[in-house]
């Protein structure tokens, strides 16, 4: 524990393997002007969970993820000179690998940083010996068993939680790489160490939980993927700034970001970051339970927003695990039609292209044709006028998606397609590439080596919870709003919800989250009356998956409406064959959808 009682400020300096690589630099460097006293960051996706572990069997290279390196190694004196701790999720599937390469990089440049790592999130050993034992690994997105599922697992990960990087700085360490803990755990860690909690402070850990949730994914909280984004433009869309969180010895949290950079921390914004992470009122970590329901954010000042309402239980005797697979390969072929008669150009190409695949496409798992966009009506440029007819195919082996199969039969049809018939001359898409398949279940802590690796060679083993707390399997949910408000909301225009409604959407597994919420009371009203699960299917149209299942449930505090859309992402992000395969971009189509709006609700401007 530091002596001191003062709030720890925590920096997220990366929100993915691709976020920009100044932050970390540039947050050590300011650190006189701007303190800080722990760098986290998240390198960790459902992507790169599944990429670096088949690079890590399949070719036995280096598996954790350099843009980490990029960003830690000029800010490695900044972070010596100020006396700076960094916590990361960079490890991927060779955490042990990413300790070396930091170890020699800090005695490269002359320092005297001690570098820990933590190991235990690998766990494919586990879940076999269980499997033995008899436990079935159901799915959390598709409630299939791990014994049906028809691949063959290479790799598991299970979600750590916080307090092995909380035991590394307690032990003396100044950076802690890790590998797949959750992505709050560097701040749920940070904060540990820096108050000396113990496992009973559950509410100061739920606080923590979620305050950690907000600045991992670094620019959101601050004014990225907002979609009140058009108001922040004279507040600076160029360099939009880095989360910082203050967490008190109560854990209290307040967020605010880095000096003179572009963006905001407001209540809207905060909203933003907290309903694209969660999936329902009960928030799951390894080390606590954050309850949600009475959750709200306070604006205490310019880019400062106080953290309120957030209630705390136990954790659960389970972790999340996510299972990586060889999936097969998929190739793919774009045309594009312009101008006139564009379904029926699509439909010419499709029948041509379909009779050439006829004697492979058998051994294909997916085949589509889908026309992206819109030709826009007496169009002043061509590129207006102009579609994207995307054919996509999966299959097991490279072989099935041989050019000859695929990419030939394809783009074969040009000289008798439709008028002007032009495909794409890059033609590297449409030659077979590997993919992954991703399971997503849970496995109990007790199965889980959770353990710190010293540099000094010494170990230490995180024991799980003592005390944990088994939930239902399936999250609150109401179809619709308990209260139907019978209000009269005024005369009404028919227009896109986006006009008056934000919304964050993302992918979790292949469940989709979307939230939905308003900036004024009388609008929740509104909100809430309109969006039952009924009417999310409507404006859901074509792309709801009949039968799939979707949950609902209300934050009043927050004037939101969250839905997750069970198994919406066709298997998930590393073989999903939607052009939004992080699900980003299911709440800008809901947002772009009509409803009746009141208008005084319009009057007062539109997002």
């Amino acid at each position: 524990m530091v002596a001191s009682r003062r709030p720890i400020r925590i920096a997220g300096c990366s929100g993915a393997a691709t976020d920009r690589r100044h932050a970390m630099a540039m947050l050590a460097a300011n650190c006189p002007n701007d303190p800080i006293d722990v760098i986290t960051g998240d390198w960790m996706s459902e992507a790169n969970m599944t990429s670096r572990a088949t690079l890590k069997i399949s070719e036995g290279g280096d598996a954790y993820e350099p843009t980490f390196i990029e960003s830690l190694e000029p800010a490695l004196k900044d972070i010596a000179k100020h006396g700076i701790k960094v916590a990361v999720n960079a490890g991927a599937s060779d955490t042990a690998r990413l300790h070396e390469v930091v170890t020699a990089m800090v005695k490269a440049q002359g320092l005297t940083l001690k570098v820990a790592w933590i190991s235990g999130d690998e766990v494919l050993p586990a879940i076999r010996r269980a499997q033995r034992s008899g436990n079935k690994f159901v799915n959390l997105c598709t409630n299939e068993l791990l014994d049906d599922w028809k691949f063959k697992p290479i790799a598991a990960q299970a979600y750590l939680g916080g307090l092995g990087i909380a035991a590394a700085f307690d032990k003396g360490a100044d950076i802690v790489v890790c590998g797949r803990v959750s992505d709050a755990s560097p701040v749920i860690g940070a904060a540990y160490w820096w108050h000396g909690w113990t496992r009973d402070s559950l509410l100061e850990l739920a606080n923590t939980f979620v305050a950690g949730h907000l600045i991992e994914c670094s620019n959101y909280v601050s004014g990225g993927n907002f979609t009140g984004f058009k108001s922040l433009e004279m507040k600076g869309w160029a360099d939009i700034g880095y989360p910082i969180a203050e967490i008190s010895r109560n854990g209290q949290a307040v967020i605010t970001k880095n000096k003179c950079s572009g963006g905001e921390v407001s209540t809207m914004t905060c909203s933003s970051q907290l309903l694209y992470e969660i999936q329902g009122p009960w928030y799951f970590n390894s080390d606590v339970t954050a309850i949600l329901d009475e959750v709200w954010f306070e604006q205490l000042g310019s880019d400062r927003v106080a953290l309120r309402g957030v209630k705390a239980d136990l954790p659960p005797p389970t972790t999340k695990v996510g299972i990586t697979a060889a999936g097969g390969y998929q190739a793919e072929v774009h045309w594009f039609p312009c101008g006139l008669d564009i379904e029926a150009k699509t439909r010419m190409m499709e029948i041509q292209v379909r009779k050439l695949l006829q004697p492979h496409s058998h051994h294909f798992t997916k085949l589509t044709f889908t026309t992206i966009g819109t030709a826009g009506e007496n169009a002043t440029n061509q590129n207006a006028a102009t579609v994207d007819f995307r054919i996509f195919a999966q299959a097991p082996s490279a072989t099935d998606l041989a050019p000859a199969k695929f990419l030939r039969p394809c783009i074969d049809p040009i000289m008798e397609g439709y008028p002007g018939a032009t495909p794409h001359l890059d033609l590297r898409l449409g030659f077979p590439k590997p993919i992954q398949e991703y399971y997503v279940t849970l496995l109990p802590q007790a199965d889980v080596e959770h353990t710190v690796h010293l540099w000094n060679g010494l170990t230490l083993p995180i024991a799980p919870p003592a005390q944990s707390k088994t939930y239902p399997s399936q999250q609150p949910s109401f179809d619709s709003t308990e209260q139907r408000a019978a209000q009269d909301f005024g005369k009404t225009v028919r227009g896109p919800l986006g006009w008056i409604v934000h919304a964050r959407s993302g992918d979790k597994g292949s469940d989709c989250n979307v939230g939905f919420w308003v900036r004024h009371q009388d609008e929740w009203a509104w909100l809430r009356s309109l969006l039952s699960v009924g009417v999310l299917q409507q404006l859901l149209a074509d792309e709801y998956k009949p039968g799939n299942k979707i949950d609902r449930f209300e934050l009043p505090n927050l004037h939101a409406v969250h839905f997750l859309l069970h198994d919406h992402l066709d298997r998930g992000v590393s073989c999903s064959s939607s052009y939004d395969f992080l699900g980003k971009n299911v709440a800008e189509f809901l947002r772009a959808r009509h409803v009746d709006l009141p208008e005084r609700f319009l009057n007062r401007g539109k997002l």
